[in-house]
């Protein structure tokens, strides 16, 4: 009888470079992803209030709230389509084919007069992005050396945020009524977004289809070609631990039953944690962000123009949080970093509806509120997305990000909107008040969930977090 096992040393070999150009240039061709990504959510936040303009669609603020729902729904379905597609053909495919549906869609966007049919380009955009999130993920965690895997996450889910003031600053641009009529300047937004999708779409052909996802799939010559490449280009850093190998034996790829199997029986702590964390941050999220545009315009007074100005302090707070916290989850370890982050976040919301619910704020102020809670937030929010993406077997990471992206955005991020498009229809600080309270609530049910289970992956080979189901014991 043949023997199908096989040995390999290539998950250690990466893991034991030092940071070198092929790194910075996969951040930059796969990270993109999420800068567009942010530019895309803006322009539905900062566009808003215009969509509610006769001149515009004429939108009452709970149609603008269902299409910022068409939106996550399209992002639900398209994760799960496309992050199967991405364990079954590999992360290199899937790069392109996600980014020509969000860009083709975004442009559609922009050119549809009807309501019905704005709906269906929000539902294909989020298709789009929900695919990116799975296929980029999962390539990100297996190319970085293990010791820098927290920080580099962290902070290309943070570079969403980069996007998110691009788009500010694009749209306040845009709808200045004295530079492009109301009604053209919303659909400029859209065609302008959709076309820089296509355009960094070049960038990807540089990127390599994951050593990792080839070598678990038995395409070894090609795995390997692929790690001497980026040997070629990387130093083994000084005091990098030795190579060791891993004994694998090919199997087929593993059904939809072989993954819920999984999820439910090989590591249900690992299920309950990620299930908690993504409903929490996507409730918290996109029940803030959808209707950020509706409450500067009802509450302050803000003119739609002005609105993508305010978007600015806010993305800062996004885009730091990350960033700085990020090595915290390297080195202070992930249980105490998810915990924290998830806790201050909670608390904070809490209190900045306390003193929306008093009147405190200006419009200003609001804003800084929020950006100080989304200093915290932003982080918990993409240590959601490492923690799925670490914990599960390489043969099913995609799907594993897809599915929990999925179930947490469909319970909390398809909610969230409506909720609170609701909650701003009655005009009530009151209500809007219990909708703060909702979302705090939620990130501290997670904090406490995150201290009791959470994984310490930290400075960890990702084989050794979750072993390969290739794995073939000595």
């Amino acid at each position: 009888m043949q023997d199908t096992r096989y040995r390999t040393d290539l998950p250690s070999r990466l893991d034991r470079l030092a940071w070198s150009p092929f790194h910075t240039m996969l951040i930059f061709a796969l990270g993109i992803g999420w800068i567009i990504d942010g530019l895309e959510v803006t322009l539905i936040g900062a566009l808003s209030g215009v969509l509610t303009l006769p001149e515009a669609l004429g939108l009452s603020a709970f149609q603008v709230s269902l299409a910022g729902s068409a939106y996550v729904a399209g992002a639900v379905l398209g994760a799960i389509y496309f992050g199967s597609l991405a364990d079954r053909m590999g992360r290199k495919k899937l790069f392109f084919l996600t980014l020509g549906v969000y860009a083709g869609a975004t442009i559609l966007s922009g050119l549809v007069s009807h309501y019905w049919l704005f709906l269906i380009a929000r539902f294909l955009t989020g298709a789009g992005i929900g695919g990116e999130y799975a296929a980029i993920n999962s390539a990100i965690q297996e190319f970085m050396p293990a010791r820098l895997r927290g920080r580099i996450d962290l902070g290309v889910n943070g570079s969403y945020w980069i996007g998110a003031a691009i788009g500010a600053l694009g749209a306040s641009a845009i709808l200045d009524s004295g530079l492009v009529p109301v009604e053209v300047g919303w659909r400029l937004a859209f065609v302008v977004g959709g076309a820089l999708g296509f355009a960094i779409m070049a960038l990807r052909r540089f990127v390599p289809e994951s050593p990792r996802w080839l070598m678990v799939n038995g395409r070894m010559d090609e795995a390997e070609a692929v790690v001497r490449r980026i040997e070629a280009q990387a130093q083994v850093r000084p005091g990098a631990p030795p190579v060791r190998e891993l004994l694998l034996a090919r199997r087929p790829q593993p059904g939809f039953f072989a993954l819920f199997e999984v999820f439910t029986r090989r590591y249900p702590r690992r299920t309950v944690l990620g299930l908690v964390l993504m409903v929490a941050q996507a409730f918290l999220y996109n029940a803030i962000f959808f209707t950020y545009g509706l409450i500067l315009a009802r509450y302050y007074a803000v003119e739609e123009a002005r609105i993508g100005l305010f978007l600015l302090p806010f993305a800062a707070g996004n885009v730091a949080g990350p960033l700085l916290l990020g090595p915290l989850f390297d080195t202070w370890g992930r249980r105490r970093m998810i915990t924290l982050t998830y806790a201050v976040s909670g608390l904070l919301i809490i209190l900045t509806g306390w003193l929306f619910l008093r009147g405190a704020f200006t419009a200003t102020t609001q804003t800084l509120a929020w950006s100080v809670v989304f200093f915290f937030a932003s982080a918990a929010a993409s240590s959601a997305y490492l923690t799925v993406s670490e914990s599960f077997p390489l043969e099913i990471r995609a799907r594993a990000i897809a599915w929990f992206y999925a179930v947490g955005t469909a319970l909390g991020g398809i909610t969230g909107p409506l909720v609170f498009g609701l909650l701003i229809g009655t005009g009530g600080r009151v209500e809007m008040f219990g909708g703060y309270v909702l979302g705090g609530a939620l990130m501290l049910i997670a904090a406490m969930v995150a201290w009791r289970l959470a994984v310490d992956a930290e400075n960890r080979m990702l084989e050794d977090v979750a072993a390969p189901l290739a794995a073939d014991p000595e």
